[in-house]
């Protein structure tokens, strides 16, 4: 592409660019990454392309916007509609970057289920979240008598928008979108969890996708939902997005390149990275699952730099396991070795797809100290993927 292309690409982003005071909700006018006519990889979606698209599964919000500093959330992810302590769901845990302060994670990790609704905030909400889950776990009917409750908790740091120090985010806060999960479509953008996100130089947040593997190979669902919040340099179908809109971290922006977007210089950041399938796995291969994720993530153009918290939580709502086991034994159906690629596949493709999403819906944001991280610029994203198409053909 030319210096006089560049230069065209860089004057279309201011004006593009707005401001939400309020930072508020997702944009109904911002368009999801197939929209614009771009579909990543070669398996189809599912009916919402969202992680609701693999059965029972349920995602709620509560958005915390308040005055000029507060710009924080909440989401939860419900992975079925029944008691998630009687009835575990198989479950495992992949650290990519560790530089984060996930919360029950070992017990995930030795024990192979998962017990309570998964929760995403922001960093320093952690402690108050883990409490929410374990009172409400506890008040849930049938558990009168449990005394130990693994609540899992992931995050990042929404700081630069957020005043974080506040610690706003309360309780009842986060039981509030446990009782907002639903299936069906997903918010995504400046909401929730994702309110005070930023990925790469742009407002980052929520984002969701999913694959459904063709029938011949099983035909299993895998829906992945990303808290975006990490830096790198933004590739989209392969195009050097972030290089072309001035959004290069560390200061290596090329030569001719326009004018940088304004962003961490540090380029660090977190990605939480939740998959559910309905696939029967093993915790064993939900792990390999989970590791492919982070496949998904580079894919978008992640560095998972030193300061990125970077996790994946992968479950299966098939093969149950009751708290209180009446044998010995249980037989479940598993899907062998050899058959898990095509899940593979899925997991990157929609990893890949769910960080897009949660950039191109997320809206504009001004919030703790003025500071301002604009959307990323639609139609200069379209061109660029537009120009890329047209030298393929």
């Amino acid at each position: 592409m030319t210096a006089n292309r560049l230069r065209t690409l860089s004057a279309v982003i201011p004006v593009l660019a707005f401001v939400v005071a309020a930072g508020a909700q997702e944009a109904p006018g911002r368009p999801r990454i197939r929209d614009l006519g771009y579909a990543p990889g070669v398996l189809s979606p599912g009916s919402n392309n969202a992680i609701t698209d693999v059965a029972g599964v349920k995602v709620g919000h509560r958005t915390l916007i308040e005055g000029e500093a507060i710009r924080t959330g909440v989401t939860a992810i419900l992975p079925h509609a029944g008691n998630l302590f009687r009835l575990k769901v198989p479950a495992a845990v992949v650290v990519g970057n560790g530089f984060g302060k996930a919360a029950g994670f070992l017990q995930v990790r030795e024990l192979g289920n998962l017990e309570t609704p998964i929760i995403l905030t922001n960093t320093l909400s952690i402690g108050t979240a883990v409490q929410a889950v374990v009172r409400w776990t506890l008040e849930q009917p049938g558990n009168e008598r449990v005394g130990s409750v693994n609540a899992v908790v992931g995050e990042t740091n929404d700081g630069y928008l957020n005043d974080i120090r506040a610690m706003r985010l309360t309780g009842k806060d986060v039981v509030a979108a446990i009782a907002a999960a639903r299936s069906g479509p997903v918010e995504e953008g400046s909401v929730g969890a994702g309110t005070g996100a930023r990925a790469f130089c742009w407002k980052g947040g929520i984002g969701t996708a999913s694959r459904v593997v063709p029938a011949a190979l099983g035909g299993y669902t895998v829906g992945a939902l990303v808290q975006s919040n990490f830096g790198g340099l933004l590739t989209v179908d392969g195009a050097p997005v972030g290089e072309l809109l001035g959004c290069v971290p560390y200061g290596l922006a090329a030569e001719n390149a326009p004018t940088a977007v304004e962003g961490d210089p540090r380029g660090d950041g977190s990605c939480m990275i939740v998959i559910a399938t309905d696939a029967p796995l093993s915790a064993r291969n939900l792990e390999r699952v989970a590791r492919r994720a982070i496949l998904g993530l580079s894919r978008t153009g992640s560095i998972m730099s030193n300061g990125s918290g970077d996790f994946v939580i992968a479950f299966s709502t098939r093969n149950l396991e009751p708290a209180d086991p009446a044998a010995q034994e249980r037989e479940v159906v598993v899907v062998e070795n050899d058959s898990m690629s095509p899940l593979f596949l899925a997991t990157v493709e929609a990893v890949e797809e769910a960080v897009y999403n949660s950039l191109l819906k997320a809206t504009s944001v001004t919030g703790y100290g003025g500071h301002t991280v604009e959307a990323i610029p639609v139609e200069s994203l379209q061109e660029i993927l537009s120009t890329r198409a047209a030298r393929r053909h």
